[in-house]
Parts: C-alpha cells; sequence; structure tokens
C-alpha cells in the first residue's frame, strides 16, 4: 500500500489553529467536498487534506458478535487448564503475549492497547449487548443511545452529507443493533444488513433529475410548513434526518469496493468482514464520525477451537490490514479502532468442547487516536477466572474512549429537565493507556 505523508505542510500560509481552521467557510465548504465523492479530486492540496485528516477524528467498531473467547485472543492462558490447546505468542512488545491465533496483530501491537479486566456482569446476548452498546444498565424511563450515536452527535459536522453513523451489520441470535435513543433520528445509523451499498438511495430510472429536484423543493415546502406551525425537537430531527438521506444518495460511490484497486482489495482479504473493513477505511477517509463492522458466530457454545481458529484468522486478517492502511495514510492518529464484544468466554470448557458466555473477566482493545500503544490495562488471574488488578466496567471504557478521542466523559446532555451524563455516573477513564 502507497504511504501517504500525513503531516501539516507547515507553510506560514496555512498556518491556522484548530478553533480557527474548524470555524472558516472555507473548511466548511471543503468539509463537503470531502464528503461528496463526486468531488472528492478537489482535495488535492496536500495541506488542506492534511490538515482535515488530522482534524476530522472518527471511530471504527469491530463488534465481534457472540462473545469472542478472551483466551483465544488477547488474554491466553497456556498450560492452564482453563487455557485450550493454543499457544501464547511473543508480540512487537516486550512482555506482551497473545495467542498464537493472531500472528498478524502480534506484530502490529505497538499502535494497540489490550483492556484484560471487563468485568460487565452481564452475560445474557440481549442484555450483554445493550450494556456494551450504551455503556450502561438499560432503564425503564430512558431510551439511552449506543456509542455510535453518541460520537455521532459529538463529531458528526452539520454540513457533513456523509451518515454520521454507519453499520455494517450481521445478525445473529436476534440481538439488538443499537440506535439513536433520545438523541433522535439524526444520530441513528444508517444499517447496511444485506448489502454493502445502502438500500433504495438511487433514484428510479423512470424519474428525471428534474422531477427528483422538484420534488425534494416541493418536500422541503411542505416540511417546513409543519414545522413552523409546530414546534418539537423530533420535528426537527425528522428534518434533518431527511436531509441527511439526500447526502448518502450522492455518496453512493463510498460503499463500493470495486472503486477500490485489486491491489487493494486483495491487501484486506476476500471476506465479508474484511471486505468491510475496507470500506470502514473508505468511509472514515470520507469523514464518516463512526462505523461498526459487525463480525457475526462467536457464540462458540460447541467445538470453541475449530470456531476460533476460523473467526481469528478472518479478524487477524481484516483488522490488521486496516490498522496498517489507516497508518499508511495518515489516518490512524485520527481514527480510534475498538474492537468489543457483549462479554467474553468462560474458563472453563464444556463437555460440546465450547465455552459458555461470560461476562466477569474479559478483554477488548483500543487502536490508534489518543491510546498509548502496546499498553495493557488490568489483569486476570492465572485461569482467567476473576480480574485481580484494574477492573474496569462498561462506563469505565465509555469514558476512556471519549477521552482519547478528545471529548469531555464528565459532560452531561439534557433530557427535560433531567441532566443525562455521556458516562454512567462514576464511571472513571484508564488513564495508564491514554497517549
Amino acid at each position: 500500500m502507497a504511504h501517504t505523508n500525513s503531516s501539516f505542510c507547515g507553510s506560514p500560509d496555512h498556518g491556522v489553529s484548530r478553533r480557527g481552521f474548524l470555524g472558516t467557510t472555507v473548511f466548511a465548504g471543503a468539509t463537503a467536498f470531502a464528503a461528496n465523492m463526486r468531488v472528492m479530486d478537489a482535495l488535492k492540496n496536500p495541506c488542506l487534506a492534511a490538515e482535515l485528516k488530522r482534524q476530522q477524528k472518527s471511530v471504527i467498531l469491530l463488534w465481534l458478535g457472540g462473545g469472542a473467547s478472551q483466551f483465544e485472543t488477547w488474554d491466553p492462558k497456556p498450560g492452564r487448564l482453563t487455557g485450550g490447546p493454543f499457544r501464547a505468542i511473543s508480540t512487537d512488545v516486550p512482555s506482551v503475549q497473545i495467542s498464537e491465533l493472531l500472528p498478524k496483530m502480534a506484530q502490529r501491537l505497538k499502535t494497540t492497547a489490550i483492556i484484560r479486566s471487563l468485568n460487565t456482569r452481564n452475560a445474557d446476548h440481549g442484555g450483554g449487548t445493550r450494556l456494551m452498546e450504551t455503556g450502561r444498565a438499560m432503564e425503564q424511563a430512558v431510551d439511552y443511545p449506543d456509542l455510535g450515536a453518541l460520537i455521532a452527535r459529538e463529531l458528526g459536522r452539520v454540513d457533513s452529507q456523509v451518515p454520521d453513523y454507519v453499520s455494517m451489520y450481521s445478525e445473529t441470535e436476534g440481538r439488538h443493533k443499537g440506535g439513536a435513543g433520545f438523541l433522535g433520528a439524526r444520530y441513528a445509523p444508517t444499517f447496511l444488513t444485506e448489502s454493502m451499498i445502502p438500500p433504495n438511495i438511487r433514484r428510479p430510472d423512470s424519474m428525471t433529475e428534474i422531477d427528483h429536484q422538484e420534488r425534494a423543493d416541493l418536500q422541503k415546502l411542505l416540511a417546513k410548513r409543519f414545522a413552523d406551525k409546530r414546534y418539537d425537537p423530533s420535528v426537527a430531527s425528522h428534518g434533518m434526518a431527511y436531509e441527511r438521506v439526500r447526502g448518502i444518495m450522492a455518496s453512493e460511490k463510498l460503499f463500493d469496493i470495486n472503486l477500490e484497486p485489486q491491489s487493494a482489495r486483495d491487501f484486506y482479504g476476500p471476506t465479508q468482514f474484511q471486505e468491510q473493513c475496507l470500506i470502514s477505511r473508505r468511509l472514515v477517509e470520507a469523514g464518516v464520525p463512526f462505523v461498526k463492522v459487525a463480525r457475526a458466530w462467536w457464540d462458540s457454545h460447541g467445538q470453541n477451537f475449530e470456531t476460533h481458529l476460523e473467526l481469528c484468522a478472518d479478524l487477524d486478517q481484516g483488522m490488521s490490514a486496516l490498522l496498517d492502511d489507516l497508518q499508511q495514510r495518515g489516518l490512524l492518529e485520527s481514527t480510534l479502532v475498538i474492537t468489543l464484544a457483549e462479554f467474553g468466554r468462560t474458563p472453563h470448557i464444556n463437555a460440546s468442547l465450547g465455552r459458555d458466555h461470560f461476562a466477569s473477566a474479559w478483554s477488548c482493545t483500543l487502536s490508534g487516536c489518543g491510546i498509548k500503544g502496546g499498553a495493557v490495562y488490568g489483569k486476570t488471574d492465572e485461569d482467567g477466572q476473576k480480574v485481580v488488578d484494574g477492573e474496569m466496567k462498561s462506563g469505565d471504557l465509555f469514558a476512556t474512549i471519549f477521552e482519547a478521542l478528545g471529548i469531555d466523559h464528565k459532560k452531561e446532555y439534557q433530557l427535560g429537565a433531567r441532566p443525562i451524563p455521556i458516562v454512567d455516573f462514576g464511571a472513571k477513564p484508564a488513564m495508564e493507556i491514554l497517549a
């Protein structure tokens, strides 16, 4: 993959502050161009392109749906009864070992921090998913937004024509797919469940461009009349979501990996997950703040080791290619890549040679933006039964993610008369893994 110089050019003519740059009309116009693939060539100015990359932060969540085993990934226990048949291998960080099923990631831990001490206490697919999507337990009176919606709210741009939140989802066991909650439709995800190109975004061949524009103008007129007579945040949110749909229609090419050279597609690999990792890079490069790539079928109650042999190979190739590509393009310093699931797997190996649900001591990773590469946070005992150092709850993880992105984890939203903190009460970031 070709390397791209991501540093700012340093010319006094282009030396602007972050606040000044973000506030100028030049930036607004440039980001609108960046968000529209039809005019991406307008960003050939290296200084402007480099500054856009530096300022715009994004998140790519690699969701391991069903619950990947920490023993076969980030926290191996070789030689123990709980450890299974796979070895631990050395990495490019002295004293840190991971499972032999991730040999490529073993050579890329200098960009990655491992958290080995998640204790989230909910080992139910539905409840665990909602907990790890929102960072807090469900509450009857509040529909909490998930991480993607929160990031879209905090990092999204009003002028952007690309979606703020894209979720490429492979459904297993009917688990919850996330949503914007009380933030409203403006921050709802664009779901790609059957195709990697959003459905129904093309103008029908039977409709001319003029007819299409006239219908859009009529819709705007009627929507404005309706909104003028009814002041309600949900009305404004619906209108903003509608405008974003029009932007998505203009950005169809973002989702088409056939526009990538074959060398890039080969670099990532041919599986659906690997192709979606490639699309996630295309999306963040164009300014999408949050992309979720879900790899399903980690729920290994039977034949855990054969399952992880296959799925870890998929993860290892896709994730390592993504990190390399982001780094080579100067995007890794502004993109946070997360691996996460609803829980981990049991230390105990059951009669079907599987591992069951386990939420008391499991692992995830953070790579790139704001993260101290090579760090390991927390520790489990020698059999992986419990956390013995640095216990982390879901809220603590969310606080760490926000701080890595430069978002104040103490921030609050206002829901009616009630203040809602952006992370759960008492949550604290793990400063030890923040750069």
